[in-house]
């Protein structure tokens, strides 16, 4: 069950990083549109438009990812102190 609450969290955390950055969508509409007035196109706005927002979406997914395996590692660093701590509590009453 805790496996489904960390998936959930996964989702939701992809989510929101991926609509939480801007940035790079604005930097191509940005660049895009002189360029598409210069060239009287909407190419340039479709292929910087685009290209910013997917450049926004992968770092909000690695973003992510980094910080689930961070959580990931601890969880894991945490089994670890008190598998040894049981293991230690045995060894000295034996």
């Amino acid at each position: 069950m805790a496996g489904k609450e960390e998936v959930k969290h996964i989702e939701e955390c992809s989510v929101a990083n991926a609509l939480g950055t801007w940035v790079f969508s604005v930097a191509g509409a940005l660049i895009a549109i002189p360029v598409g007035i210069k060239r009287k196109s909407l190419a340039p706005l479709v292929f910087f438009g685009t290209t910013g927002t997917m450049v926004d979406i992968m770092l909000g997914i690695s973003a992510c990812e980094r910080e689930h395996a961070e959580r990931q590692q601890k969880l894991l660093e945490e089994q670890n102190a008190t598998a040894t701590g049981t293991l230690a509590d045995v060894v000295t009453e034996s």
